[in-house]
């Protein structure tokens, strides 16, 4: 019995580990990253956004989006389905008020395998915007969005099934900001 225990206790650590790579891995198959950490930011940006639409809210929200009106008949298609919509953005008064070590965890996150970068702009005077894809199998089943400039970040998580034609009708909702989808959807027809 007490070689038993001595075992039990040995393992005990391997199971701990084990078990948090099985949580660590089902949250990063949900296609929700976690932003908690960029709340920090907060109190140095002279303006900032919080939005935080869980799939409950969202459900909620619908029924006040008319279906009798085109734009939000549009909205509202492009929502149905979606798990979650969260955006941080934080704007500065001058540079240097934040740093890369400040957005590295976003950055951590989104290395998973489960995510795959699509498109990667840098500029050293405009920033840089970066946009992610969570895919299972042919699906999308969420979008991360990391734009930064010397003085803005901004980080947009949809998670659910993503379509991306019909993603350009989110920019300027739900504290989405304008990613320039649109204009090039409109240039491809």
């Amino acid at each position: 019995m007490k070689s038993i225990f001595k075992t039990s206790l040995k393992l005990a650590p391997v199971a701990l580990v084990l078990m948090l790579g099985i949580a660590t891995s089902a949250r990063a198959q949900s296609g929700k990253i976690e932003l908690a950490q960029l709340d920090q930011l907060a109190a140095k940006a002279s303006e900032s956004v919080d939005v935080n639409l869980d799939e409950r809210l969202m459900r909620l929200t619908l029924p006040f989006l008319s279906s009798k009106d085109p734009d939000n008949a549009k909205i509202r298609e492009v929502v149905t389905g979606l798990k979650g919509i969260y955006v941080r953005s934080f704007e500065f008064e001058q540079e240097g008020q934040y740093s890369a070590a400040d957005i590295e965890g976003i950055r951590a996150q989104l290395r998973n395998p489960a995510w795959n970068r699509i498109v990667n702009v840098n500029s050293k005077k405009e920033g840089s915007i970066e946009v992610y894809l969570m895919t299972v199998g042919a699906r999308i089943e969420g979008l991360a969005v990391l734009a930064t400039d010397p003085k803005e970040v901004t980080v947009v998580n949809i998670i659910g099934p993503v379509d991306l034609e019909k993603l350009s009708q989110l920019e300027g909702q739900f504290g989405i900001p304008d990613l320039g989808i649109e204009s090039k959807t409109k240039t491809k027809n």
